[in-house]
């Protein structure tokens, strides 16, 4: 069964950081471009970031360049995105998504997207 688990959000104050993780199952994450995505209550969701199956070349949305970094983990078949200097208009839902396997570049749009995770909360308020 092809799945995406996402894990390590929750609760943290401005300034701070987290590491969300998206695990794969029944697939390899290395052939696949993997983004990651958000969503608040009331707004649409949006592409935060993305890194490519081809060269792990990586896109960010102007929101989030400078702060967050997204990598693979080819041993643990898991790609992070981690999370600095956090702020309150970051709060959303998480999730990360698999771009279908012939696709070689990133684009932030969720319709291009076509196995997602579960979603993970993060929280950044004091």
């Amino acid at each position: 069964q092809v799945q995406l688990v996402e894990s390590g959000g929750g609760l943290v104050q401005p300034g701070g950081s987290l590491r969300l993780s998206c695990t794969a199952s029944g697939f390899t994450l290395d052939y696949y471009g993997i983004g990651w995505f958000r969503q608040a209550p009331g707004k649409e969701r949006e592409g935060a970031s993305c890194i490519t199956n081809s060269d792990s070349s990586t896109v960010y949305a102007d929101s989030v360049k400078g702060r967050f970094n997204i990598a693979r983990d080819s041993a643990k078949n898991t790609v992070y995105l981690q999370m600095n200097s956090l702020k309150p208009e970051d709060t959303a839902v998480y999730y990360c998504a698999a771009l279908p396997v012939l696709f070689n570049i990133c684009v932030l749009k969720p319709t291009f997207f076509n196995v997602w995770g579960q979603g993970t909360q993060v929280t950044v308020s004091s």
